[in-house]
């Protein structure tokens, strides 16, 4: 089972995003994800903090694909480029928490 570990920070345009993805003590990759406020507003409206969308927004992409395939610095909108049902599935998951 791989751990997400998210830490965000604020940015003039939203937030900046280190996630780092474990396998027990073992650490698998680090990624640097962009959130900007509209992304925000959008996907999970009801948060001002990023950190469990991003989370999830992991959790999803583990689920179809391994670590080594994602990208290592991403805006977060562009995971629906490769995987068309992304805002639908986390709008839900988000929104059914």
């Amino acid at each position: 089972m791989i751990d997400i570990e998210v830490r965000c920070e604020a940015t003039a345009n939203g937030s900046s995003c280190t996630v780092r993805l474990r396998d027990g003590e073992r650490k698998v990759s680090s990624h640097v994800v962009r959130v900007r406020a509209e992304a925000l507003r959008r996907l999970d409206p009801a948060s001002a903090d990023p950190t469990e969308l991003v989370r999830r927004s992991f959790a999803f992409l583990l689920e179809r694909e391994p670590p080594s395939s994602i990208l290592r610095t991403f805006d977060l909108l562009e995971i629906g480029r490769y995987f068309p049902e992304y805002e639908a599935t986390i709008r839900q998951r988000v929104g059914g928490s």
